[in-house]
């Protein structure tokens, strides 16, 4: 269970920030109905009535300091310009809360829990825990592949609901899915225009906006032949980062390793990776999952899901960050083009594209 919405009178711990410094939008302990986040950021929620809104501050948990936070009208999220620029008048229920609760009801504004319980992902589950079987709960393990990453993808996406505004209001979340439901039918990815950059996209339609994890991974090739989100991740929680099931530098070599039919084409990752075995630059996520979609704040970034390496021809073209010069910094685009270029079994297409 993902405990990011927690509530601060009974998880005093919750609080990650100090409220004292805050001049942005002063507000006390005694307002919060719940926190959100304690990795990147922190936000602020305060309860009137059936209702949730955001407070206009946020704590960037790297540089411990007070940033402003409302959506923009313009030049933000899809739905800045339908609600009114007050976050007082902008309730979490259609933007937020479907995907930070399991059952969120629209019409009552009553959740059967909040955060992503197993009910998100495993269906109603009362008849399973009275009596336990393989036969009266949802597996998304047991599913086609589009129907197990659908789960997933619900909530790790942008996009829109196919009908909106529902009964007035417009939500930023897919109502009325549930997993074992086919979310296309529900649900619509944002779109992209290759060569334009917009809030959401790269020219290439690698995403940067966070929460996009599901835009990026339905491109990949991993995702055409079957692979789901829970190859790698366990939901269920792991010690290692992001929930991986193995180290971040494991956990690609179960498919990838030297040789094997997956590539890569080389004797060993070093001779793959030009990088020195246990470096930053040897790890499969360095060049094939950059860190360059942001998480809100500035200067936080999460990895990419096309799995996609991006040359850095694809900087000077289209302002894409590339791995190499993100990496080396300081190093002009030039300079990483010609070095990928002398190694024996580079293509010399593949830096021009």
């Amino acid at each position: 269970m993902a405990n990011v919405v927690r509530d601060p009178r009974s998880d005093p711990d919750a609080i990650v920030s100090d409220l004292a410094s805050n001049t942005v939008s002063g507000f006390t302990k005694d307002k919060m109905a719940f926190v959100y986040g304690s990795v990147w950021k922190q936000r602020y929620f305060t309860k009137v009535g059936n209702d949730y809104y955001p407070m206009p501050a946020q704590w960037d948990i790297g540089t411990r300091q007070w940033l402003p936070y409302m959506v923009p009208v313009k030049g933000g999220d899809w739905w800045g310009s339908l609600y009114p620029p007050d976050n007082m008048q902008r309730p979490t229920g259609p933007t937020c809360d479907g995907c930070h609760s399991v059952d969120y009801n629209i019409q009552t504004k009553q959740v059967a829990e909040w955060n992503v319980g197993c009910e998100g992902c495993h269906g109603p589950g009362s008849e399973h825990a009275a009596h336990p079987s393989r036969g009266n709960i949802l597996n998304p393990a047991e599913m086609d592949s589009v129907s197990a990453n659908d789960t997933c993808v619900q909530c790790h996406s942008q996009g829109q609901p196919l009908t909106n505004p529902i009964r007035g209001t417009y939500y930023d979340w897919p109502v009325g899915y549930h997993v074992g439901l086919r979310l296309e039918n529900f649900w619509k990815l944002e779109d992209c225009t290759l060569g334009e950059t917009t809030f959401y996209y790269f020219p290439d339609c690698t995403a940067h906006k966070n929460r996009m994890q599901g835009n990026d991974f339905v491109q990949s090739v991993m995702y055409r032949h079957g692979i789901t989100c829970f190859s790698c991740h366990d939901v269920h929680g792991t010690a290692n980062y992001a929930q991986l099931r193995k180290p971040v530098s494991e956990i690609c070599l179960d498919c990838h390793s030297p040789g094997s039919p997956n590539g890569p084409q080389a004797a060993t990752i070093e001779e793959h990776t030009h990088h020195k075995a246990g470096s930053p630059g040897g790890q499969c996520v360095a060049c094939h999952m950059p860190a360059i979609q942001t998480e809100g704040v500035p200067g936080a970034f999460v990895h990419a899901h096309t799995f996609r390496f991006i040359p850095p021809s694809m900087t000077d073209k289209y302002k894409i960050s590339n791995p190499c010069t993100s990496c080396h910094q300081g190093k002009p685009t030039t300079w990483a083009a010609e070095a990928m270029n002398r190694w024996p079994q580079y293509s010399p297409w593949r830096s021009r594209f």
